[in-house]
């Protein structure tokens, strides 16, 4: 599979610079991707200001696999249930189309894994499990493991919880505080893989106007090329400062730049969330 570090291109939909709630924070990501000189565009259509869950996955240069968008969580907002083949078709995008409901933000990877949380299963409930799997190997072209699905988060995405630092190293959130069922289904993937981790800092945030606010998940960061974009908060009982020591001690090589996108991360996403990202045909 295409990497983060790999692509060159980042869309965004075009509600991010539109909405007033969000342009602020936009008009902060803006000069960063400028200054590095990172391509970025945004898509016409979308129905809200995320961008990842709905778009196409990158196998290759030239192919894309377009997994159905009728997420459960959205069952009753279907106002604000982007039309990803709408969006294709007015984007001038190509994609193969695939009947498994599947958001882009449950699909982490790295070269030859991808990582998703059994929430796959729940919005696949006509499937056996098992020839579920099969067939995403072989559309992703990638071995897929699997970490749990904590119940009452609202997408069940894997952004939120890892993300490879390289095909044999993951970052996660700090254990410690994590649901012990979580924690030990995530043990248990590490020891069938043998993969090795590196923990992030994080930390739950009181939002009494915003329930599923992101404040606090730090592993939800923007990767594209050399280029890290990486969410600080600057609210009470932060970790920005110890979050940052560790993304810089594992991406010494990379341009960090932290960035406060508030505005956005109170309605349940960050970086990762609100932006596609491909590696554009030569």
């Amino acid at each position: 599979m295409i990497i983060d570090k790999e692509k060159d291109t980042v869309y965004f939909s075009e509600h991010i610079r539109t909405n007033y709630e969000f342009r602020s924070a936009f008009d902060r990501i803006k000069p960063i991707l400028d200054k590095h000189q990172i391509n970025y565009r945004f898509l016409s259509n979308t129905k809200d200001n995320w961008c990842r869950d709905y778009m196409p996955i990158q196998i290759s240069e030239d192919k894309f696999i377009q997994f159905r968008y009728e997420p459960s969580y959205l069952k009753n907002d279907l106002d604000l249930q982007s039309n990803s083949q709408d969006i294709i078709k007015h984007n001038g995008l190509k994609a193969e189309n695939s009947s498994i409901n599947l958001d882009g933000g449950n699909v982490v990877n790295c070269t030859d894994k991808a990582i998703l949380t059994t929430r796959v299963f729940k919005e696949n409930p006509t499937w056996d499990q098992s020839e579920l799997i099969g067939e995403l190997e072989r559309l992703l072209n990638t071995q897929v493991l699997l970490i749990p699905d904590i119940t009452n988060d609202l997408t069940g995405h894997s952004d939120g919880h890892v993300r490879f630092i390289n095909n044999s190293t993951l970052m996660v959130n700090e254990l410690q505080n994590e649901y012990l069922y979580w924690k030990k289904g995530f043990e248990r993937m590490i020891k069938n893989t043998g993969l090795t981790f590196v923990e992030m800092p994080w930390f739950e945030y009181q939002d009494k106007k915003h329930k599923h606010t992101a404040v606090g998940c730090y592993v939800n960061y923007l990767e594209i090329g050399d280029l890290i974009l990486f969410p600080i908060f600057e609210v009470p009982r932060n970790k920005d400062e110890q979050a940052l020591n560790v993304i810089q001690s594992v991406f010494p090589e990379r341009i960090i730049e932290p960035i406060n996108i508030n505005e956005i991360a109170k309605y349940g996403g960050l970086l990762n969330c609100a932006t596609w990202t491909i590696k554009a045909l030569a």
